[in-house]
């Protein structure tokens, strides 16, 4: 509910305008990995608004940060710094019934549109046998995007828009699944996606 209210403030203030209705439409899917990439900070807000019950993998950093890890903790979001313990809590949310938000890259994507995609993304899907659902986020400023100055003020309002992409079935082999995961997201984030027509505010 904070992060509906949040995005809805921005909106209304005329700083963002947010097309990220297309969320809905996984509430009520079978258990899946969600793996968007992921162009700035305010990702895992507009994600998680839409989609409540979701688990979610946190830096430890972010989860220990008196400001935002308060409600990390209460909601039980899993830290990323013990490997083993992480992999174990994510793949028992998903046996549970619960999607897992995993950004593949780790961190905010830099170079763009993708880095690097970390293989502990299909090592949790494969251990927990469900698919991959990719999300690809579109914005038209790189505000809070890696590298961007705290103190450096955007051009407004900025445009985010999120929609669904490729599922990819439960992986069997981990490095090839990374590397397909890789070509997809290089590939479909190539297109351009955010255009006037497109941009919503919903």
């Amino acid at each position: 509910m904070g992060f509906k209210l949040y995005l809805r403030a921005l909106s209304v203030m005329g700083a963002c305008h947010f097309d990220i209705s297309a969320l809905d439409a996984l509430n009520d899917e079978s258990p899946m990995v969600i793996a968007p990439n992921h162009p700035s900070l305010l990702d895992a807000v507009m994600i998680l608004s839409r989609m409540p019950h979701l688990a979610c993998i946190m830096k430890a950093d972010l989860v220990d940060n008196p400001f935002f890890g308060a409600g990390a903790r209460l909601a039980c979001y899993i830290r990323n710094d013990a490997l083993r313990h992480m992999l174990r809590l994510a793949v028992e949310e998903l046996r549970g019934g619960s999607h897992l938000l995993l950004f593949p890259e780790g961190t905010r994507s830099h170079p763009l549109p993708i880095g690097a995609i970390r293989g502990s993304i299909a090592l949790i899907a494969k251990q927990a046998s469900v698919p991959i659902q990719t999300l690809l986020i579109t914005t038209d400023s790189p505000f809070l995007g890696k590298g961007w100055p705290f103190f450096r003020k955007p051009t407004m309002p900025i445009h985010y828009r999120i929609e669904i992409g490729r599922r990819f079935d439960p992986p069997t082999d981990v490095r090839y699944s990374v590397a397909e995961l890789e070509t997809y997201f290089q590939t479909a984030l190539a297109e351009p996606r955010l255009t006037t027509n497109s941009r919503g505010n919903r």
